[in-house]
């Protein structure tokens, strides 16, 4: 997953302002207590990233953006 598919599946799931709080603000237990832009920014790939907001958000990402 390129990180241009990540973010529009985020936003797209979220909304543009949520979305922006969500990778800032939230730390995920499933990204090893980082937030999803320290995980990116430490080298994780968007595809891990993406499946533990999945994990974390199962009600809020539709199952399209999977």
């Amino acid at each position: 997953m390129r990180l241009t598919d990540f973010w529009s599946r985020l936003e797209e799931a979220f909304g543009s302002a949520y979305a922006a709080s969500i990778a800032r603000d939230q730390v995920l237990s499933q990204l090893g207590g980082r937030t999803v832009e320290q995980a990116l920014a430490s080298g994780e790939q968007a595809h891990v990233v993406w499946r533990a907001v999945c994990a974390a958000y199962p009600d809020r990402v539709p199952a399209r953006l999977r």
